[in-house]
């Protein structure tokens, strides 16, 4: 190759370069100021997905049942806002007798939660009771949570400003029928440390209540259900039921919805 054609072909590459550096510098996205981690949450600095708040409402129970379907009405709701690590949730339910005009049962909760693994909440707060039995208010530890084979669990223990200490689970399951179709076997057992005479409570398992609700989801926000319930006294309080002469059974079939926003 002579020395022209050497030539040649260097100017050559060094006028590609040039041409390919210019195009580089036209296309590429303007610079963005690197987010280092003692600034994450500086005013106008955009956050992780997990530190974004976010919130929700849910009722699990919203229905109506008793052997005239119009006796009483039950209600189970939570409703939560925060983050993926810190949350506080609100919690009710309770069981109105339409024969009496009476709130049976009763309660409301106020709880911090806090993650404390990829499936489960630690939570801490306040219960207060709001029933014809009783207004008592308590303090509450507990955890909530995803077990293995999407059983959704909710523990608590209770401890009341008497030095009364109780504990209630629940656990629940879907299973898809359909993809709208669904049903949802659910059990509620509650426990007591000590007897408790002005609830007729007494110490040991006091009562669970089994159910099976069918529920179809319309979206997921509106699902309407039909189901059956069983509630059971056991124990020194199914003793006192008796005394009393009250039923220590009872099944009852159930309508209504489950609500999400």
């Amino acid at each position: 190759m002579t020395g022209t054609s050497r030539l040649a072909t260097l100017a050559l590459c060094i006028l590609a370069s040039v041409c390919l550096g210019t195009a580089r510098a036209q296309t590429a996205p303007p610079y963005v100021e690197e987010t280092q981690w003692w600034n994450l949450r500086r005013p106008g600095a955009v956050s992780f997905p997990d530190q974004q708040a976010f919130g929700a409402l849910r009722f699990d129970k919203l229905e109506w049942g008793g052997p005239e379907m119009s006796r009483s009405a039950r209600w189970d709701m939570e409703a939560f806002v925060g983050t993926d690590y810190d949350k506080l949730f609100f919690k009710s339910e309770g069981f109105y007798d339409g024969k009496t005009r009476t709130t049976e049962e009763g309660q409301l909760q106020v709880l911090y939660s806090r993650l404390i693994s990829y499936y489960f909440d630690a939570q801490f707060g306040v219960r207060q009771d709001f029933s014809k039995k009783s207004h008592r208010t308590y303090a509450v530890i507990g955890i909530e949570g995803l077990a293995p084979g999407f059983i959704e669990i909710d523990a608590d223990a209770y401890i009341s400003q008497k030095g009364e200490v109780s504990a209630q689970v629940t656990a629940f399951h879907d299973l898809l029928i359909t993809n709208r179709l669904i049903l949802q076997p659910r059990i509620d057992v509650k426990f007591q440390m000590q007897s408790v005479p002005d609830l007729e409570l007494g110490a040991g398992l006091t009562d669970f209540e089994l159910g099976a609700r069918l529920r179809y989801e319309y979206t997921r926000n509106f699902a309407p259900y039909v189901g059956v319930n069983w509630d059971r006294k056991v124990g020194q309080t199914a003793t006192i039921a008796r005394n009393n002469r009250e039923s220590v059974s009872a099944v009852s079939f159930v309508a209504g919805a489950r609500l999400f926003w």
